[in-house]
């Protein structure tokens, strides 16, 4: 019971780690593309 529950545990975590990898990715994309806009407006 325990190991299962566990197991369990792991797998969930994994998963939201890797879907939150996507985020994290898509974020700094656009942190990035947001950066750029503001020197483009500066130069």
């Amino acid at each position: 019971m325990k190991r299962t529950l566990a197991l369990i545990l792991v797998s969930m975590f994994t998963l939201a780690l890797l879907s939150g990898c996507n985020t994290v990715r898509g974020v700094g994309q656009d942190i990035e593309k947001g950066g750029e806009a503001i020197q483009n407006s500066t130069a």
